[in-house]
């Protein structure tokens, strides 16, 4: 790669496009994390916001990449995966650790461990 090389037109708008969806997605997912209240509300904010937003900047930087060298890079999606992966994880261990020290001090935030009673199955009735 020499630094005279040109970025295509193109190829400049759709990197500039994704790069900027992606960091507007990471700074959604932080005003959510600063303006929610309890912490069942803040965990998904982030998540979410990490998620989509470093997948829309990682095809940002294959896309670039991939044009400047003349060649598919795709170390890009190694990162992605590793990161669809885990985030969601990382997610459901945190609410679950949350629940089980707030359900064990009593705390009245919690939700209940039923579900709502509109939510369950009428067998009595034959209704599916």
């Amino acid at each position: 790669m020499s630094p005279d090389t040109e970025l295509p037109l193109w190829a400049a708008i759709v990197t500039a496009a994704l790069v900027l969806l992606g960091a507007s997605l990471a700074l959604i997912g932080t005003v959510g994390l600063l303006r929610l209240k309890t912490f069942y509300e803040r965990v998904h904010a982030p998540t979410l916001g990490t998620t989509l937003g470093i997948g829309c900047i990682l095809i940002g930087s294959m896309v670039y990449f991939t044009v400047l060298e003349t060649r598919p890079v795709l170390h890009e999606l190694l990162i992605a995966f590793y990161m669809t992966l885990t985030t969601p994880i990382t997610l459901v261990m945190l609410v679950r650790a949350a629940l089980y020290r707030d359900r064990y001090h009593g705390r009245n935030q919690v939700p209940d461990s039923d579900p709502p009673k509109s939510t369950l199955i009428d067998k009595d009735r034959g209704r599916d």
